[in-house]
Order: C-alpha cells, then structure tokens, then sequence
C-alpha cells in the first residue's frame, strides 16, 4: 500500500491522482494506490521528506524549487503533465489582457498550491498587481468568478476542473503574449514556455502559448528500489489507459520523464534499472 498525496477537492490533482492510482493498481496486482487529499504541494513536499507520504503530486515551481536543493533525498517517479497558466474570465468581462485585471480581485487558486505560486510568479514578473484572492478548497473559486465576488480566476494545464466548467458557459482565457512571455522567462529562468494544445476546452479553437513547468510524481527518501519498479512498469505499460481515461495525463509517459527531469540523477534507481531494462534510457 502506497499512500499518495494530491491536494484540495475541486482542483486538478485530486483528479489526476483518482486516474493514477486506478490505473497503477489495475496494471499491478503488487501494488495498490491510494490517492489522499491534502492542503497542495507546498505540504506535500514536507510531508514526503518527513516519510508521512509515500508518493505526491507536487507541481511546476515547487517541484523545480524542492528538487534543486543541494542533497535533496526526494526522487522522480514520472513526470505528470505540463502546465501553461493562464486566467479566465466570464463571457460577458470587459478585459481582453492580463493588464487589465490590475487591482481587480483575482482567484489565484489554494495557499499550499503549485499552480497559485506560478500565478504569482507570473504577476510579479509582469508587475500587475491585484487583489489576490487564496483559498481553502479549490472548488470554491468557480462560484466566486460566477457571481461577481471575483474578476478572474487563474489556473493551469489541460483538464483544470474550473476552466472546464467555466469555459462550457463562455468563459475567456487570458494568456500572456508574446512579449509578457519573454518578460517572464527573462525574470525566471527555471519557467518554460508551454501551449495549451487547441480544444482542450470548449470553445477554445485555437492553441495558447503561455508560460510553465512541469509537475511530477515524487517519491519520499526511502520508498523501496522495487516498488519504484513496478511503478515505473505499470506506468509504462499504462500509458495508454491513462490517456484515455484523462485527457492531460497523456503527457505522463517514461519518455517525458527522461526530457523532463532536471537531472538523470533526480529519477529513482528504481524506476532508471526499469528504463534500462525497457530500452528507454
């Protein structure tokens, strides 16, 4: 039994973590997930290196930041998906750029999440302020866009649970252009420009350029070599599955996490002696 961290109902993870942990204990009778809510990655983190977790869903920033540590024991099982952030807003807002929403309210999304720290990152690279608005439960910023307590409402990535119920009634993205873009990486080198492929939500016809990283599935220090192995075996061999059952996870593959990974060395033993043995590395 491997206890699997994610983060708050009614965002992202929680929803990835349900589709990983179905599809590992499907391909692998040896192992069984189980997904367990948490405050986001900012306490996953801790939470791995205490050994209180044994996997985690940490994303883009704080995955980047906890894995650059010198002697770091945290390791790589897969990379999970990247994540271009952007806002949203309703389908009737007046705002047309990120600069508009100066000094407006703005739901950046949980305090503990990845993806609100990217939100931040982007808005102070980009000096606009606003009225940030955090949360106790992902879910809580839909409703909050929706009547009015908020202007827009940032998040991440294919298969956002907010972006995806919002853009079923019209809801509009605001990404960064080109140059807010080149602002970002220039202030930020650890960010990579990312796309949001078109289509990943209703009405969005065509592909958005934004900034990002990716998110993985980490493992605390003393998660066994052979668990890691069959992670890695089940991941690869569910690949497929995966993808179909969640549209983002089909970035989740052995072979991103190779291009993904900081370093070779950040990858669990476990999951390199399986690479070797698949011909992957």
């Amino acid at each position: 039994m491997l206890v699997l961290g994610t983060a708050t109902p009614g965002g992202g993870f929680p929803v990835y973590g349900d589709a990983f942990a179905a599809m590992v204990n499907a391909q692998e009778r040896r192992l069984r997930i189980e997904p367990r809510n948490t405050k986001g990655s900012t306490e996953n983190v801790p939470l791995l290196e205490a050994g209180k977790l044994d996997l985690a869903l940490v994303a883009g920033e704080i995955a980047s930041s906890a894995l650059a540590k010198p002697g770091t024991p945290l390791r790589i099982i897969c990379a999970m998906y990247s994540s271009p952030g952007m806002f949203m807003v309703r389908a009737d807002s007046p705002y047309r750029a990120i600069a508009d929403l100066k000094g407006k309210p703005v739901v950046l999304g949980t305090q503990a999440s990845g993806i609100t720290a990217l939100g931040r990152t982007v808005l102070d690279a980009l000096g606009i302020p606003v009225q940030p608005i955090t949360l106790e439960k992902a879910a809580d910023g839909r409703p909050m866009l929706l009547d009015g307590c908020a202007d827009a409402l940032w998040g991440a990535g294919v298969g956002w649970p907010a972006f995806s119920a919002l853009a079923k009634i019209g809801g509009r993205f605001l990404a960064p252009n080109e140059q807010e873009i080149a602002t970002i990486l220039r202030k930020n080198p650890a960010l990579q420009t990312v796309t949001l492929p078109a289509k990943s939500y209703p009405g969005q016809d065509a592909a958005l350029r934004s900034v990002g990283s990716w998110s993985y599935v980490l493992a605390k220090p003393e998660l066994p070599p052979e668990a890691a192995y069959l992670l890695a075996r089940a991941i690869h061999r569910g690949e497929a599955a995966l993808a179909a059952r969640l549209e983002q996870a089909r970035e989740t593959t052995l072979v991103n996490t190779l291009a993904a990974a900081p370093r070779r060395e950040l990858i669990h033993p476990g999951v390199l002696r399986y690479l070797a043995e698949a011909g992957l590395r």
